[in-house]
């Protein structure tokens, strides 16, 4: 246990979410996996019955916030984030975010969801993540990619600010979207937050988006801080090798050949510095993330509430210099990823 782990009675630091209302805790929990296996992106197989206690105890821990997606699981995500919450005192309930955009057809789960930015189409989407999570207001929705129906940024950003108005949403941001994007959208109404990939491996937002979120005072709440599991401290070869056919990791370059060395290498290199700091090499990459100046949180999954306690010394441990330039020359050493190692 880390010297600065935080009991579960212990309240954990919180951080204001860009200009919005809301403080967060450090880390919410992450409900991509908890959608099960039988659709496009997958993570297998999963229990609900421990995907709930999952979340349950995330929130004993003391995690203010879930974020999940409509297209998770096709739904199947954010019914366990109903469930899971129907046993908790509204007093305690934390935060829900969404995301909305991506749209499927039901007679064929495992094609890719279609990417669409239809005004009507985002307002049926909004009603029926209402209704799967069984909330009167959503505390963050969020375009989750670019539209590629033809829908312009300005139409879809534009209804996301009307259900903002309407009260339907608390907050509203873009997911997946680069500086460019996010420089249109402001001027039509402030973007709330930015969600996107970061890791020590996926470093590339840090050259131009989380510059343009810190000056903008945009939240950014990163997803993948472990990179799918590969810098928990706990992955190997062997279970690269071993990923079933419906988790979509089994296709991803990042866990075959010379990458996967590479990314298991860095891994290996964050061990010295969980160990100064008495803690998990998972608490230590998510918390590299949350070191870089304009995040506002990061995104952790989990299946089980031993996962859970694997990375909760992440929203309290503070990586100091000597930590970020050790982790940079890693990076640098061993060629994981791509992108800025150091902020600047």
């Amino acid at each position: 246990m880390s010297a600065t782990a935080t009991s579960p009675s212990s309240p954990l630091p919180l951080r204001r979410l860009g200009t919005t209302d809301m403080r967060i805790t450090r880390v919410g929990f992450g409900s991509w996996a908890v959608g099960g296996g039988d659709w496009a992106v997958g993570w297998g197989a999963q229990d609900d019955a421990e995907s709930i206690a999952a979340i349950r105890h995330a929130v004993e821990r003391g995690v203010n916030w879930i974020d999940t997606a409509a297209v998770y699981g096709l739904g199947h995500s954010e019914d366990i984030v109903r469930r899971a919450l129907a046993g908790i005192p509204a007093e305690r309930r934390p935060y829900v975010f969404t995301k909305c955009g991506l749209v499927w057809d039901a007679r064929e789960r495992k094609a890719m969801p279609r990417r669409v930015g239809a005004p009507a189409s985002l307002r049926r989407e909004v009603e029926a993540s209402l209704q799967r999570l069984g909330v009167e207001r959503i505390d963050l929705y969020q375009m989750h990619w670019p539209a590629t129906d033809g829908t312009p940024l300005e139409a879809y950003w534009q209804t996301l600010l009307d259900l903002q108005r309407e009260g339907k949403v608390r907050a509203v941001g873009l997911s997946n979207h680069d500086a460019d994007q996010l420089q249109a959208a402001e001027r039509l109404g402030h973007v709330d937050t930015l969600q996107p990939p970061f890791s020590a491996i996926r470093r590339e937002v840090a050259a131009r988006e989380l510059p343009w979120c810190a000056a903008h005072s945009t939240g950014v709440i990163v997803y993948s801080p472990m990179q799918a599991g590969l810098l928990s401290g706990s992955f190997s070869g062997e279970r690269a090798q071993a990923l079933a056919k419906d988790d979509w990791r089994s296709r991803d370059a990042e866990f075959t050949g010379e990458r996967l060395a590479r990314n298991l290498r860095l891994a290996a290199a964050l061990q010295p510095v969980a160990q100064r700091h008495r803690t998990s090499v998972a608490a230590v990459a998510v918390a590299w993330t949350l070191a870089w100046p304009g995040v506002s949180g990061a995104i952790v999954g989990a299946r089980s509430a031993r996962q859970v306690d694997g990375w909760i010394d992440a929203a309290s441990l503070e990586l100091d210099s000597e930590d970020m330039t050790a982790i940079a020359a890693a990076i640098d050493s061993t060629g994981a990823g791509a992108g800025p190692g150091l902020p600047a």
